[in-house]
């Protein structure tokens, strides 16, 4: 593969992954991801910090949270404001060509200690994101803490729904529905 092709994240990750699966995460090294993928060490590192950050996406889920918050109608409640940005995810990041490939990683994750840690900080980043992005709106800081971690919640039952390479459902009506019964839940006495 030519090292002058667009998405070299994108080809990096996917390297990344197949060699991972093939011999471990521990016995994998950057070099090895670079060659893979057709391209340097030195645009690895361009790109992620280290081996492990790249299957985490960078700030792309995040920067996505945010910007659908943001534009969720001004009538909309955060939990209504959340909905929104779980569908945006859907429509954008969480999509039908990627269900395979986050199927796979996630098996990557749970059979690693190192990398299910990192996974858990991302979720706090993410929770930390929406809780901004909410502040933003003018939403109280406790409620906007509240709705960020019901949303999480949320986006964590519908995503391990969606990875399930048997189901058709999309991320969006997933998380939806998750988030129906976040609130469902809250609601039983």
């Amino acid at each position: 593969m030519a090292r002058w092709q667009p998405d070299a994240p994108e080809r990096l990750a996917a390297a990344a992954l197949d060699l991972f699966e093939e011999h471990g995460y521990e016995n994998t090294t950057v070099i090895e991801i670079a060659e893979r993928a057709g391209l340097t060490k030195s645009t690895f590192f361009r790109y992620f910090k280290d081996k492990r950050e790249v299957l985490f996406g960078g700030g792309t889920v995040a920067g996505l949270l945010v910007e659908a918050i943001a534009a969720a109608p001004p009538s909309s409640g955060p939990l209504d404001a959340v909905a929104e940005a779980l569908e945006a995810l859907g429509r954008t990041f969480f999509t039908v060509e990627r269900r395979e490939f986050s199927s796979r990683r996630q098996a990557v994750l749970n059979a690693h200690t190192e990398l299910r840690e990192r996974e858990a900080l991302k979720r706090i980043d993410l929770t930390a994101a929406m809780i901004e992005a909410l502040n933003h709106r003018g939403v109280p800081s406790l409620t906007a803490r509240v709705a960020a971690q019901l949303g999480t919640l949320a986006w964590q039952i519908a995503y391990d729904q969606w990875i399930d390479t048997d189901n058709s459902e999309g991320f969006g009506p997933l998380a939806r529905q998750a988030l129906a019964e976040v609130r469902a839940a809250g609601a039983v006495r």
